[in-house]
């Protein structure tokens, strides 16, 4: 046995990630004693500036949009009670087809050997028993996603390390409950056309193929603050206009998938840790 304290590490792409699909798990699992660590990729500078301004309009300074997302990056932290923050400060790359994506710097030009070796130091050096990243098309096919998806993975290859590994994910009743959602709150938002519909409906999983389903809903209110603390992002966090309650509904749950295992913890399960307390 060793006292070295059980330890989650979870690897996001950008300031405000660890909130949306695992602010739940960081809340919960650092108020039961286990330490919470999180990666972050990207330094966000592809994020709206002050004002809601958009990256290539005129007023959109990148390297002041960095440096304000890490301040809420730290705010957020403070709120989930995030024991440690490791950023790697690669070039946010932009979403899909953007020219950033092509910028000298960008975390989706660099090469996933230069990136995992940098993160598998990391977990040398806090040994996780869990480790969290996005699914190989990053959940939602985001450059950044997808590349934080390889170097984890090639990371975890290159120690001598068994941490059990989760992708984040949403079961596909609960995407479609979002739907609902977003026309509740949006009535003028037109049908997606079916191109974008059959998009959609392959985002997450099939309920039955969840291994997953963390209750967090009793730490919805951390996670709701540590949405609201990215508050330059605000435009793009729909799930802020929600307000608490709502959100807890449809939030309080994490949902992920288990891609390795040494415990042998029997499937479904409801907690990270099963196996390993």
């Amino acid at each position: 046995m060793t006292d070295r304290p059980l330890t989650l590490m979870a690897v996001h792409a950008h300031p405000d990630d660890e909130a949306t699909s695992t602010g739940g798990i960081l809340a919960r699992y650092a108020a039961e004693g286990i330490r919470t660590v999180l990666v972050t990729c990207t330094d966000g500078a592809c994020g709206d500036g002050p004002g809601g301004v958009k990256p290539g309009d005129p007023g959109h300074d990148p390297a002041a949009v960095a440096r304000m997302r890490r301040q809420e990056l730290e705010a957020s932290r403070e709120v989930l009670k995030i024991s440690d923050l490791e950023t790697l400060d690669y070039g946010d790359s932009g979403m899909m087809g953007w020219p950033s994506n092509d910028a000298p710097g960008a975390f989706w030009q660099t090469p996933v050997e230069t990136g995992a070796a940098r993160l598998a130091d990391l977990m040398r050096h806090y040994r996780p028993d869990v480790v969290v990243t996005y699914d190989e098309n990053g959940f939602y096919g985001h450059p950044d996603h997808i590349q934080a998806h390889r170097i984890t993975m090639a990371a975890v290859a290159m120690t001598d390390l068994t941490p059990k590994v989760y992708w984040t994910t949403m079961p596909r009743s609960g995407m479609q409950r979002f739907g609902e959602i977003m026309r509740e709150f949006h009535p003028e938002m037109p049908e997606p056309d079916p191109a974008e519909a059959a998009a959609m409906a392959e985002i997450g999983l099939p309920d039955e193929e969840i291994t997953t389903w963390v209750d967090a809903t009793a730490f919805s209110d951390q996670k709701f603050d540590s949405l609201a603390a990215h508050a330059s992002q605000g435009e793009n966090i729909f799930f802020l206009k929600m307000g608490k309650e709502r959100f807890a509904e449809f939030m309080g749950v994490e949902t992920f998938v288990r891609v390795q295992d040494t415990t042998g913890a029997a499937l479904p399960e409801d907690d990270l840790f099963a196996g390993l307390r």
